[in-house]
């Protein structure tokens, strides 16, 4: 027990969380050191099972590159393993951080929210999220909520403004009824009767009231109106005119609720938190960074209008769940033993809109529960984004050392008027304030990669703080799954480009890292990093065995062999263990099939294409983008996302490779079952029993592209141009076997 194996010193405070290893990790290193034997035995078999060239031109090729596939698969399996070996779990006490200090010596603590697209990601979405970290259990005039809007949408900040007026009840009624959780849309989506401290009459008129809200900001979405506001509201609106479009528009800074001057108050007289909306400058001809740049202004307008010593981020559709999350999160920063070298407290993702044996296998308890609690006992979680916990300083490029010394009570008030705020926030987010500054490099969130989040944690990390990953029982945050296929495989596109690029730059963990960080969470590091370069071995086991089993050509062990021990006590023992942590940590038999089959969909699209663009880049030929996840689904897709019917979306060149594997090993497995026993009858499968396995299961994995090539009529399904296009590639490759 770490966090509760240092007692208190006399006169201290007791430690404010605990660390402790979960029992039973010898049967699982006795497990990884018998199939790291297995992987060697293969290796063994590959080395010295090569064909001769002369006669046996496909077997020679096929079995050399099937040396190199095992040979990278067994390193990245001994990757994944050495950061699965020194899982912790953190428990958080909340009740002796209410002992150990007052609601007067809390930290003020500053909340971004990010959203770029209001046709993209809805603005009632937005606001949504906005109303439930508003809506913290926390001393309300030490809560500031800044929002970001880069498409600086007058409709986005009119649904702001809505909330604002909104939030003067929804505020109390959470806190007086100790509602959970504190979205809105969520609370009304999932509460069928009223909470049991809350008369049917309240929940009604909350509801009424919410269902106004809405019913005024879709009106303004749908007719792009904005509608007359009070006089005394007016001010903020004067700033939008008729030549402002989302990639061209001045710097805007708008405090709505200010508790210092205009004593904003919710209806039971109590304080509101401030809430600020921000447009930073943005022209046609300046690179802006995309979120990165966002968060930057962000952290430099907070630090003008409260500067608090905690920050925290969040996606504009990741809505809190949990009211007690920044106690927990001040847990850690807060523990006088354990907590001065803490940079960041990292919450996992979890989502809302998962459906009972998800077709996309969303459901991501093996690496909430087992893959980030491993990361953290080697020191550090990696900062994915949103759900993020942050001291100030490290943000802005402090270096830890003993000697630091937080100042916890820091940013409360300000002697200056909301104008003054407000001119002065608007000069540091023009769109050339960034320029010659450490901003983006130094300071602030990385530029240059689309995975700027992660790199930020990692430069955090090796500047001396560890980072801290925390799974409440209540989840943190609740989020929005992408529910087509097209929006999953894109998203992972652009995560394991950005993992690659990291890993093959200055900042590879093993170089900017070494001696600054573990090994183990190098390591860690890696696991993502080379997500893409996977892709490589993944693709070849898809396509060439399967080739050589049409063409009749063994490049396995036969089935009475020796040697097929090593085969397939790794697959089966591998496959199994995996099946066995998915049902040990909530899913379900069916998601874990699906796990599997997206696992294959990724490497042979998302992380392929990412490899060759990264090398592609390298090599000056091609350039990274940024692709905004869509936030919006139309009702028919998501009737067939709970029927377990899979939603390709937009065509992609993604479709066509996975079209073009799946319909080759149906052709392979067909064809070459029906070589074998027609010619040499059942016994004949003997030297090739693996690779007819290997094409039954890749078929057997893709029905639903099946079904989607030649059975589905509806709109998510793929067009018969797909299946043209794949067929002339699987002929071309089916020729290479004649």
């Amino acid at each position: 027990m770490a966090g509760s194996s240092t007692p208190a010193v006399a006169g201290g405070k007791p430690p404010l969380f605990a660390t402790e290893k979960p029992k039973r990790m010898v049967a699982y290193r006795l497990y990884a050191g018998t199939i790291f034997a297995g992987i060697l035995l293969i290796w063994v078999y590959r080395a010295t099972h090569i064909p001769p060239r002369e006669g046996n031109s496909l077997g020679w090729r096929a079995s050399l590159g099937l040396l190199v596939a095992d040979v990278l698969f067994g390193l990245y399996w001994v990757l994944t393993l050495s950061v699965r070996w020194n899982p912790i779990r953190r428990t958080t006490f909340k009740d002796r951080l209410s002992e150990c200090y007052g609601e007067d010596q809390l930290p003020g603590v500053d909340i971004f929210v990010c959203t770029a697209d209001p046709a993209l990601e809805p603005p009632m979405l937005v606001i949504s999220t906005v109303l439930s970290v508003m809506a913290y259990d926390y001393p309300q005039e030490k809560l500031n909520i800044y929002l970001s809007d880069d498409a600086g949408s007058s409709v986005t900040f009119y649904a702001l403004y809505e909330a604002s007026e909104f939030a003067k009840h929804w505020i109390p009624f959470c806190k007086n009824y100790k509602v959970e959780p504190r979205s809105p849309a969520a609370y009304f989506a999932e509460v069928a009767t009223p909470h049991d401290a809350c008369s049917p009459q309240e929940s009604l008129r909350m509801k009424e009231l919410y269902k106004d809200l809405t019913d005024r900001v879709n009106s303004v979405v749908h007719s792009g109106k904005i509608p007359e506001v009070p006089e005394s509201n007016r001010r903020g609106f004067s700033e939008w005119n008729e030549t402002i479009s989302s990639e061209d528009h001045p710097s805007i800074v708008q405090i709505l609720i200010d508790r210092n001057e205009r004593k904003a108050v919710d209806v039971d007289g109590n304080v509101l938190p401030t809430l600020v909306y921000m447009a930073r400058e943005k022209r046609p001809q300046v690179k802006h960074n995309f979120k990165a740049g966002s968060l930057n202004a962000l952290i430099r307008v907070s630090s003008v209008i409260s500067n608090s010593p905690v920050t925290m981020n969040v996606d504009c559709d990741m809505y809190s769940n949990n009211s007690e999350s920044i106690r927990d999160a001040l847990c850690f920063f807060l523990d006088e033993e354990q907590g001065q070298d803490i940079g960041f407290v990292q919450y996992p993702q979890n989502f809302d809109n998962v459906v009972h044996n998800d077709i996309y296998g969303n459901p991501i308890n093996v690496v909430n529960e087992l893959d980030h609690p491993c990361l953290d006992g080697w020191g550090g979680m990696c900062y994915y984004g949103t759900g993020c916990f942050h001291r100030r300083e490290t943000l802005c490029g402090q270096i830890y050392s003993k000697d630091y010394k937080e100042d916890w009570a820091r940013g409360v008030g300000t002697a200056q008027s909301a104008d003054e705020l407000e001119e002065m926030s608007k000069s540091l987010v023009t769109c050339t304030y960034e320029h010659n500054t450490p901003w983006g490099i130094e300071k602030g969130v990385r530029y240059g990669c689309p995975l700027e989040d992660v790199i930020t944690g990692l430069k955090i990390q090796c500047r001396g703080w560890r980072s801290v990953y925390y799974n409440p029982v209540r989840k943190g945050f609740l989020g929005m799954a992408p529910t087509s296929l097209g929006q999953i495989l894109i998203q992972h596109k652009r995560w394991s480009e950005g993992f690659l690029q990291i890993s093959l730059s200055n900042y590879s963990p093993f170089l900017l890292g070494h001696g600054k960080i573990k090994l183990g969470l190098q390591m860690g590091y890696s696991v993502c990093g080379f997500w893409a370069l996977n892709s490589f071995p993944t693709f070849y086991y898809a396509i060439i065995p399967s080739l050589c089993f049409l063409d009749g050509v063994s490049v396995f062990p036969e089935i009475t062999s020796p040697w097929i021990v090593p085969f397939g006590y790794v697959a089966v023992a591998a496959y199994s263990c995996s099946l066995a942590e998915s049902l040990q940590y909530g899913d379900t038999a069916v998601e874990w099939w699906n796990a599997q089959r997206m696992w294959f969909f990724r490497r042979t699209t998302s992380y392929l294409l990412a490899a060759i663009d990264t090398i592609g880049g390298m090599l000056g030929v091609s350039e990274s983008g940024f692709d905004l996840t869509v936030k919006v689904n139309d009702s028919q897709a998501l009737e067939r996302h709970k029927k377990g019917k899979m939603e390709f979306g937009p065509i992609s060149g993604m479709f066509v490779i996975l079209s073009t594997i799946v319909l080759f090993n149906l052709v392979c497995m067909v064809a070459g079952l029906g070589r074998v026993l027609w010619f040499e009858g059942a016994e004949g499968l003997g030297p090739l029993f693996l690779q007819a396995v290997l094409c039954v299961a890749i078929v057997a994995i893709n029905a639903p592209v099946y079904e989607a090539l030649f059975f589905r009529k509806d709109s998510g399904s793929l067009p018969s141009f797909v299946t043209l296009i794949s067929l002339c590639f699987v002929s071309s490759l089916c020729l290479q076997a004649i």
